[in-house]
């Protein structure tokens, strides 16, 4: 993804992390309806302003791994420029691992927040 840090991980956790996170963010965008690749990226590019670029050299990796987790169905279909492309649908696995992994991002966020926050005197 790009808009992300592009420095190497320093530990193990921040590759899951990552990957974690564009797996939640390509649930969320599925679960407003079925969509191909191109339109998932541009989605969640669009509805972060633009800071979350998400390449196809992560995207599609995450398509696949979530369809064979079976969290996503894939079907072919004509897109909005009359072209055949592969739509993906959110399944109801996916929407209770979405669910899940919100509820997970929630926590950790606030975490984050409490360790942030100004120690006071």
């Amino acid at each position: 993804m790009c808009g992300m840090p592009r420095r190497r991980a320093r530990s193990t956790t921040q590759p899951d992390l990552l990957q974690g996170t564009l797996d939640m963010l390509v649930l969320q965008t599925l679960q407003l309806g079925p969509a191909h690749g191109y339109t998932i990226a541009q989605s969640i590019a669009r509805r972060s302003d633009e800071v979350l670029q998400v390449e196809q050299g992560s995207l599609y990796p995450a398509l696949h791994r979530l369809e064979d987790e079976r969290l996503i169905a894939s079907f072919w279909g004509t897109s909005e420029n009359n072209r055949r492309a592969r739509y993906y649908r959110l399944t109801p696995a996916g929407k209770r691992r979405l669910g899940e992994e919100t509820t997970r991002w929630a926590q950790l966020v606030r975490a984050i927040g409490q360790v942030l926050r100004p120690v006071e005197d």
